[in-house]
């Protein structure tokens, strides 16, 4: 009889122990902070699209992180912070790295919870992981001076003596 208690004991660990392998194998790469993208936008406070060269658009207008900055700043003066953030691509740009780093400053600034699509799912943006990243103002690129600002209002170029007739004198 004790034999069959021990073998019975060893027995249901065995399968205790592969039904455990087999659940965990069931969930592995899932993150708990994760939920389908069909939820609609409406359960979020607030929701931003990222925008070209870490840029934003919020309520159809294009900022800056550092004036992004701005509009929490005047929304907790206001009393009208958002509890959930969520960050959406737009039809310009694609979500990055640099869009998720902002967030995660701002989330760590105005103590909201953000979220972003991360291919067809929502994730939880985690300041932590993420590594914050101060915010900045946008820069428009530098161009190169066309050859009309090298020119005066008569069109001649600066330097350029024009060999008039009272030029040298003799």
């Amino acid at each position: 009889m004790i034999r069959l208690s021990t073998l019975s004991a060893r027995g249901a660990a065995v399968l205790m122990l592969g039904s455990l392998l087999v659940l965990g194998g069931c969930h592995r790469g899932a993150s708990r902070d994760t939920v389908e993208t069909t939820q609609t936008q409406n359960q979020f406070d607030m929701t931003m699209k990222a925008y070209k060269n870490g840029q934003f658009l919020i309520d159809g207008a294009v900022v800056s992180a550092l004036d992004a900055g701005s509009h929490f700043s005047y929304l907790k003066d206001a009393g009208r912070l958002p509890k959930t953030v969520l960050l959406l691509p737009s039809d310009d740009s694609k979500i990055r790295k640099q869009h998720l780093q902002y967030m995660a400053r701002l989330q760590l600034d105005y103590g909201f919870v953000a979220y972003y699509d991360d291919g067809g799912k929502l994730a939880r943006i985690n300041p932590v992981e993420t590594k914050a990243r101060a915010l900045e103002d946008y820069h428009a690129p530098v161009t190169a001076p066309t050859s009309d600002t090298s020119k005066d209002a008569s069109g001649k170029a600066y330097g350029d003596q024009g060999g008039g007739s009272d030029a040298g004198g003799h």
